[in-house]
């Protein structure tokens, strides 16, 4: 039988076993510090949801095409929004509970639901275009372009679907072990090959044509005594850039893959179960203890960290022309700068936990809590700025877990001293 672990009651465990005789360490309180970005929201909007999905832990999230964003709640409603102005451009009720995606491109909107269906949407209008069924629970968002959709399933498989009538084209496995996080990856595609990460640590690229395995790689391999300890879940979005693959899993390392053979250039250990975010230099992690690392792409020799979020359960990073912005599980999002990793701006979207990753394009971002909370903003660099962004300091709720337990990292240098004096935080 297996098992599935939700990410909150495997921080839990974690921290409760290696921590036996210490206080178990609570999430970063929020300071003020000098504003260097300005942030602008442009819009906020609602698909349902509410506390019911919130508990669920589904695999929904913002998608962007085009200058139009998608989004989906449990109770079924697929909602197309304007990226600029938040205006409703149309809502289609599917009538059953999605617990994954959307998936946008190629002129479609694709989501699927906890009970394995695939539903196809057009992306102009919301106009059902086909209706499929897999044999287990969806719970990442699809990968699609012209031909084919490409999905992750509970199951361990990868599955391939004809994007003109939701056929099955081919599927591919992977071994499930015993316990797992709660989750699946994202696949993607890139060079007419579907690359995703799969629960045994392993990640696998496939042929879009034909579902032959092209390679399969191992990122880490399980080890210890426990359960708990072997968790080496890969549930994060693997990115591409030129012919490599980046990679990062949980209990596991982050690496750079040549994509035509799978073959690991370079690795770290570093744990991580939402992801990374990558440039045309360099890539950024969110770590499973809440500290935002950056690292150089061809060698991944680390250009800077910020433990200033350590064990606030940060989501994936998006990125935008000067900035990394992570949100949090009190609904805030942090803006980082990319060169220094110094915080410079800071926003509230509402008081819930933001699991899924953001998406972008230039300096406009959308975030999605996990109770169906939508926002846009738009961060634009400023030259100079003596604003101090008040956050309020927020003690840690008794009825939250407490965050993954911390990974000992090396200390970074001092700092360069801010613009302006770090106010105190807010009593």
């Amino acid at each position: 039988m297996r098992l599935l672990l939700p990410l909150g009651l495997a921080a839990l465990l974690i921290a409760a076993g290696c921590s036996k005789d210490k206080d178990v360490e609570v999430p970063a309180k929020l300071v003020e510090f000098p504003a260097k970005l300005a942030v602008k929201k442009l819009w906020g909007e609602g698909v349902g949801g509410g506390k019911k999905q919130i508990k669920l832990r589904l695999g929904l999230g913002p998608a962007l095409d085009n200058g139009v964003v998608f989004a989906a709640s449990h109770k079924g409603e697929v909602l197309a929004l304007s990226l600029d102005t938040g205006r409703h451009i149309w809502l289609k009720n599917l009538k059953m509970p999605i617990s994954a995606g959307p998936g946008a491109g190629a002129g479609m909107v694709v989501v699927g639901s906890s009970k394995g269906a695939v539903v196809a949407l057009d992306g102009a209008t919301g106009r059902e275009l086909w209706r499929s069924r897999l044999n287990s629970e969806l719970l990442s968002a699809p990968a699609l372009n012209e031909k084919v959709v490409v999905l992750r399933s509970v199951d361990g498989r990868l599955h391939g679907l004809d994007a003109h009538n939701g056929k099955e084209l081919w599927s591919v496995e992977q071994q499930v072990p015993r316990l797992s996080l709660r989750g699946t990856a994202t696949p993607i595609i890139a060079k007419e090959v579907a690359i995703s990460g799969f629960d045994n640590g392993k990640i696998m690229a496939v042929s879009l044509n034909t579902g032959d395995t092209v390679w399969d790689t191992a990122l880490a391999s399980p080890h210890g005594r426990t359960e708990l300890d072997r968790l080496v879940d890969i549930d994060s979005t693997v990115r591409t850039v030129g012919d490599n693959v980046f990679a990062t899993g949980f209990q596991g390392r982050t690496a750079m893959l040549a994509i035509e053979s799978g073959q690991i250039w370079w690795a770290h250990d570093m744990s991580s179960y939402r992801g990374l975010a990558v440039d045309a230099d360099n890539i950024y992690v969110t770590q499973s203890d809440g500290i935002v690392v950056a690292l150089r792409q061809r060698d991944g020799s680390e250009l800077w960290r910020n433990q200033k979020l350590k064990l606030r359960r940060l989501s994936a990073p998006v990125l935008t022309s000067t900035a990394v912005a992570v949100a949090d599980y009190q609904g805030y999002v942090h803006w980082l700068d990319k060169v220094t990793g110094e915080l410079v701006a800071r926003e509230h979207v509402a008081k819930e936990r933001v699991a899924s990753t953001p998406v972008g394009v230039d300096d406009t971002i959308v975030v999605m809590t996990d109770g169906g909370k939508l926002a846009a903003y738009r961060a634009k660099p400023t030259a100079t700025s003596a604003q101090a962004v008040a956050a309020p300091v927020e003690p840690m709720p008794a009825s939250a877990p407490p965050a993954p337990a911390a990974v000992v990292e090396p200390a970074l240098p001092a700092p360069e001293a801010p613009a302006a004096p770090i106010a105190p935080p807010t009593p």
